[in-house]
């Protein structure tokens, strides 16, 4: 079934992919619906529409089992809210990262979120459509159909053998992050820290370079953002693919360990990959700051940046959207 609408675009008449959203995590955290404009939140279809965007990346991520919890029952209450930030704060100290989460908590969690991206196509009624392929992307540009792609950002819902994978490469799965910001059984994530290097940790696990090989036969794109630097030069050895960030920006201008030197931009160039800008003050400001009156100009000064480093046609956007 084709879109009901017009074809998505902009001023320029370029339909706009978004590179990451974190939309399935934060549709039930907010109480909204993604059919209707809402005042909270930044992406539901109705401003999709208005803003020109016509897709992106849809992340499944999976919260540390003590914030969700703290979330879930406490809702918006100013205590849990204290207590879910300062859970989150213990990411900017690797000495502190909470315990790995266990294989079984990982699934049930994502299997909700890809559940919920399921329904979201069901529920449009032609309006939106899980892609699938490249294919699938520009026909859904063309003909008004809002274009979901299912990503996973860290992949602890990935048992040793493999065996999870090809199912979720079944229901749709086609980019991959092996890691968030901690670690995991494939690799190590950047902690959140500025001003430092994302040179944090040793590279990827023996079950993360199987991992990056079994991604390549399936054609799963592997995303480097959150990785830290070893890791991202063991997946440059070890991939046939593209290399590709989401969602992430210029070290050269924002030291943030989540954005990425100059050495792994001219690595990303040379592989004729991408990257993807990243709208979080945190990894824009020059000085790391994370409040949210942020200049425009220094996500203009980024994509300068990225552009004169990789070309035009390797720099996209990867906004945050609903996680930034």
């Amino acid at each position: 079934m084709t879109g009901t609408a017009e074809p998505i675009t902009i001023a320029t008449g370029i339909p706009v992919f978004d590179g990451h959203n974190d939309t399935l995590l934060d549709l039930p955290l907010s109480n909204r619906s993604f059919f209707e404009r809402a005042e909270v939140g930044h992406l539901d279809l109705p401003r999709a529409r208005e803003g020109g965007l016509g897709g992106g990346f849809f992340a499944c991520f999976v919260r540390d089992p003590e914030e969700a919890e703290v979330i879930s029952e406490d809702g918006d209450d100013a205590d849990a809210t204290a207590r879910a930030t300062s859970i989150a704060s213990r990411y900017t100290d690797p000495t502190r990262f909470p315990e790995p989460m266990s294989l079984a908590y990982a699934q049930r969690e994502a299997m909700a979120m890809v559940a919920r991206l399921i329904r979201l196509e069901r529920e449009s009624k032609g309006q939106a459509k899980i892609v699938r392929s490249a294919r699938e992307i520009r026909e859904c540009l063309e003909d008004g159909t809002f274009a979901m792609e299912l990503h996973f950002e860290g992949a602890e819902a990935i048992d040793p053998e493999f065996d999870a994978l090809e199912v979720y490469h079944e229901l749709g799965l086609r980019s991959l992050g092996i890691t968030w910001s901690r670690p995991n059984r494939f690799a190590h994530g950047v902690p959140f820290q500025f001003p430092a290097s994302p040179d944090t940790g040793p590279g990827l696990t023996d079950l993360g370079k199987e991992l990056v090989r079994q991604c390549n036969q399936l054609r799963i794109m592997i995303d480097l953002s959150h990785l830290n630097e070893a890791g991202f030069w063991d997946v440059a050895r070890l991939s046939d693919a593209p290399l590709v960030a989401t969602h992430s920006n210029a070290h050269g201008i924002c030291a943030a360990t989540r954005n990425l030197t100059d050495k792994q931009l001219d690595a990303i160039k040379a592989s004729d990959g991408l990257v993807g800008l990243n709208y979080n003050c945190g990894f824009l400001s020059p000085t790391g700051e994370r409040g949210s009156n942020l200049d425009l100009g220094v996500m203009v000064d980024h994509l300068d940046y990225l552009i004169a480093r990789l070309g035009d046609d390797k720099v996209a956007l990867g906004s945050d959207f609903d996680g930034a």
